[in-house]
C-alpha cells in the first residue's frame, strides 16, 4: 500500500484522468430547472434522479432558479467543484436561498477527515461561501478549512440533492400551530410525507417541515399553508363537524381550506385563540387514536367553550 503522501500526490496528478459521476436528485415539491455554469440542462422532474459524467478535473456550479433563483446563478444555492484538487463547496448568498442543497462523496473508503457531507437548508447552513471562491489553497495532507471540502482519490462520485428538506425554505412569518396553547405540542403532517390527502395530527414540536405553516391573523380569511409546498389545511369536499384534516394542493376560494383567527368572540371563553372554519363555523379539536404519547388525529366540531382550540406561535 502507498505510504500516504504517495496517496495523496497520486490523487492531485492533473494526468492522471478518471470519470466522474455526478448525481443530481431534486427532493423539491416541484420540478426544477436544472442549471451547470450557467447552462440550461431542461427540467429535473419532482423526485427525479440525473446522472451526469465527467472528467475527474471538471470544475462547475450546479444550481437551479425555481423559487425565485435566477439564470446566472445569482439568488440560488449552489453546489461548486474543483476536480483539480478534488474541492467541493456550497455557494449561498447571505440574503437568499431558493432551495436547500446537500453534497455527499461516494468513495469505498473515506481517508482520514476527508470526504465529509455538507447541507445548507433552512434549518442550519454552517459551511458555505457568500460567493463562489476565485482561487483555493494548494492540497495537502489535511483536510482543507470549512466552507471548503475534499474528498481525494480518482473515480470519486458525488450525489447532489436539491431540497434535502423535500420543501423549500419557507418564507418569513412561518408559524408552529399549538393545540390550546402548548408550546411543546405542534400540528405536524404525518410521517413528513407531503403529498395530497397525508392526514395531519399532534405530534412534539420539533422544528421540522412538517411543522411550520403560512397563514394571517389579520385577513378576514386565510388559508394555512404547509410552508415551503402548495400544500393547505383541508377539512374535504363536505366539511362538516367530525372531519378529519390532512393536506391537499392549495385551492383559491375553496371553503374546504378557508379559515379564520377568531381572538374576540366571547362564546369562546378563555380558549378565544382559535382557528374557525370559516364557513362552518368549525374549530380544530384534537383526539387520541392510538396509546402513543404523539398518536393524535386533527379534525373539526362546532366550536364551543369546552373543546380543545388551536393557537399561533412563532417557531
Amino acid at each position: 500500500m502507498w505510504p500516504l503522501p504517495v496517496f495523496f500526490l497520486l490523487s492531485y496528478l492533473p494526468w492522471i484522468l478518471c470519470e466522474r459521476l455526478v448525481t443530481i436528485v431534486n427532493q423539491c415539491p416541484d420540478a426544477i430547472p436544472l442549471y451547470i455554469n450557467g447552462q440550461s440542462q431542461g427540467t429535473l422532474a419532482r423526485g427525479g434522479t440525473i446522472d451526469q459524467t465527467y472528467p475527474d478535473n471538471w470544475t462547475g456550479l450546479v444550481y437551479t432558479t425555481a423559487n425565485n433563483g435566477e439564470a446566472n446563478g445569482a439568488k440560488t444555492t449552489r453546489a461548486g467543484f474543483y476536480g483539480q484538487t478534488n474541492y467541493y463547496y456550497v455557494v449561498k448568498e447571505q440574503a437568499a436561498m431558493n432551495t436547500g442543497i446537500s453534497i455527499v462523496p461516494r468513495i469505498l473508503a473515506k481517508v482520514r477527515a476527508f470526504c465529509a457531507s455538507v447541507a445548507c437548508d433552512s434549518l442550519a447552513c454552517p459551511s458555505s461561501y457568500n460567493q463562489a471562491p476565485s482561487s483555493f489553497p494548494s492540497p495537502t495532507a489535511q483536510s482543507p478549512s470549512s466552507p471548503l471540502f475534499s474528498c481525494p482519490g480518482m473515480n470519486v462520485g458525488y450525489t447532489i440533492t436539491f431540497c434535502p428538506e423535500k420543501v423549500f425554505p419557507p418564507p418569513a412569518g412561518t408559524v408552529n400551530i399549538h393545540p390550546s396553547g402548548i408550546s411543546s405540542k405542534c400540528i405536524d403532517v404525518r410521517g413528513g410525507i407531503f403529498k395530497e390527502g397525508t392526514p395531519v395530527q399532534i405530534y412534539d414540536c420539533n422544528k421540522t417541515p412538517s411543522q411550520r405553516w403560512v397563514a394571517s391573523r389579520t385577513a378576514k380569511s386565510t388559508q394555512i399553508q404547509l410552508a415551503g409546498t402548495n400544500y393547505c389545511l383541508d377539512a374535504g369536499s363536505n366539511p362538516n363537524s367530525g372531519s378529519k384534516l390532512k393536506i391537499m394542493n392549495c385551492q383559491s376560494n375553496s371553503a374546504s381550506q378557508t379559515w379564520v383567527w377568531d381572538g374576540t368572540k366571547a362564546k369562546f371563553g378563555a380558549k378565544s385563540n382559535a382557528l374557525n372554519h370559516f364557513l362552518q363555523t368549525f374549530c380544530l379539536i384534537f383526539c387520541r387514536s392510538m396509546p402513543g404519547p404523539n398518536e393524535w388525529v386533527v379534525h373539526q366540531r362546532e366550536c364551543s367553550s369546552d373543546l380543545d382550540m388551536s393557537d399561533y406561535g412563532k417557531e
